[in-house]
């Protein structure tokens, strides 16, 4: 069950698992947390990624260990709890336009880039142990994101 959540049942298995735990991360902002973004829903936003993210703390490192692996790249459900972090707080992000979509996109490529190249730090960050190794990575990987697009999103007055 532990090993299930955490690779996303048989998305883990496939080509560019993270690639497919973002893609989940993306549909789960885009019908869950999204719904909590109202101009005071930003402190329940946190409350539930907060209490998400722990819980992802914990499966992903008993999957680690059930899995006798450090960090396997078949676990995949940081990626999924990582993304949200990638839109938090962004008002350039109106899905039902042209611009928006694109936000999207340009945030979910940004996203992948750090959690992939990890740059600035973040291979530091994923030398933690257990499960909070596996989950910071991509945790700091989707701010740095996230940062990027508030940055454009002011530089082009977006």
């Amino acid at each position: 069950m532990i090993v299930s959540l955490a690779t996303l049942g048989p998305l883990g298995k496939l080509k560019a698992p993270g690639t497919w735990g973002s893609a989940v991360g993306l549909a789960w902002w885009a019908l869950v947390v999204q719904n909590l973004a109202t101009p005071r829903g930003w402190i329940h936003e946190i409350c539930f990624n907060g209490l998400v993210i722990l819980a992802a703390i914990f499966i992903c490192g008993a999957a680690s260990e059930l899995l006798k692996k450090k960090d396997p790249s078949e676990v995949i459900l940081d990626e999924m709890v990582a993304v949200p972090l990638v839109f938090f707080l962004n008002p350039h992000l109106y899905l039902g336009t042209k611009l928006g979509f694109f936000m999207v996109l340009l945030g979910f490529g940004l996203f992948r880039f750090f959690d992939i190249v990890k740059p600035l730090g973040i291979r530091w960050i994923e030398k933690a142990p257990g499960g909070v190794g596996i989950i910071a990575d991509d945790v700091v990987a989707a701010l740095y994101a996230n940062l990027c697009l508030q940055v454009i999103g002011i530089y082009f007055s977006l």
